[in-house]
């Protein structure tokens, strides 16, 4: 049997270096992963262990501070998605509760005076004073995990029978969001509309997820039922979203997930790797125009409530 087969939920993993080799099980594997699965890990990338581990303590430090410290980076105050979401921010699921989950938000940086700053998208970075090294941390992380992002989608386009360089000029402005997520422990007072995070679909293109190893998150297979899928630092769940899948013309799927929360706390460290703001993201050949930035927005205004209540 083919081991990456998706008989029974297996999630494909995938040596990144032999699929940017175009190793033939590598992409055999990547086109299970986008048009069967929606979901896969990837190993033996750029990114060390040791800056991966990092980031997710970086990111640790700052959600373990007083509320009132983190709250000076409200990304209420700010008009967009930069800064931190408190407990309840996001609600992805219309019928659940809101996501009891804290995030932090961060984009591109641009060098002041850019007119590119005015839009939501490429908004202005908000940066905590605490941890010390918070900033030079995730920026550094923000620019090395898009060089990834690109290398992934590069052997997507390859293994759906495109060029490897097909998105490629998409790129050159990405609206890429990387985040860190909280999960504490999930409260004791929590019902069966409580989530971490509730059942949905990725709004973007790509996702590249770092994790602490710590379980939750979970996959909804085809027929119902879920898998559970983790990746230890140093290793990443990716998977595939909206955008992707109407700009592929519906090759690529975008697959359903959540995360419960259990009995211990969890980080992850997701980044949103999205085109350039313009970039038509409709099925290539038609006649329509869907701009990765309208879509983008529309989806954030229905998530996030301090944009939903703008």
């Amino acid at each position: 049997m083919n081991e990456h087969a998706d008989t029974s939920g297996v999630i494909p993993r995938i040596d990144l270096q032999a699929l940017r080799a175009s190793d033939p099980a590598a992409l055999d594997a990547m086109q299970v992963a986008a048009t069967d699965v929606g979901f896969a890990t990837v190993y033996n990338t750029a990114l060390p262990r040791a800056q991966v581990s990092h980031v997710i303590e970086t990111y640790r430090a700052f959600f373990q501070l007083p509320e009132e410290e983190k709250a000076a980076v409200d990304m209420a105050a700010t008009g967009s998605n930069r800064g931190w979401g408190r407990s309840g921010a996001e609600r992805v699921d219309p019928d659940a509760n809101p996501d009891y989950k804290q995030v932090f938000d961060c984009g591109v940086t641009l060098p002041p005076g850019d007119p590119r700053l005015e839009d939501p998208f490429y908004a202005p970075n908000v940066w905590p004073n605490t941890p010390n090294d918070f900033r030079q941390t995730i920026e550094g992380y923000y620019t090395a995990a898009c060089a990834v992002g690109l290398e992934v989608l590069r052997g997507v386009a390859e293994a759906i029978g495109q060029r490897r360089d097909a998105f490629d000029a998409a790129f050159d402005a990405p609206m890429a969001l990387l985040r860190g997520n909280y999960y504490p422990q999930r409260p004791a007072s929590a019902s069966a509309k409580d989530f971490g995070i509730a059942t949905h679909t990725d709004y973007g293109c790509l996702t590249l997820l770092a994790t602490d190893g710590t379980p939750g998150l979970e996959v909804r297979k085809r027929g119902g039922g879920w898998i559970p899928v983790t990746a230890a630092p140093g290793a990443f769940v990716i998977n595939f979203g909206e955008m992707l899948q109407f700009w592929s013309d519906g090759k690529v799927i975008a697959t359903p997930h959540r995360v419960i929360g259990s009995t211990s706390e969890r980080i992850s460290v997701p980044l949103f790797f999205n085109p350039a703001r313009e970039t038509n993201v409709a099925p290539p050949g038609s006649d329509r125009m869907i701009s990765a930035g309208d879509h983008l927005s529309k989806r954030y205004n229905e998530t996030y409530l301090h944009l939903a209540k703008g």
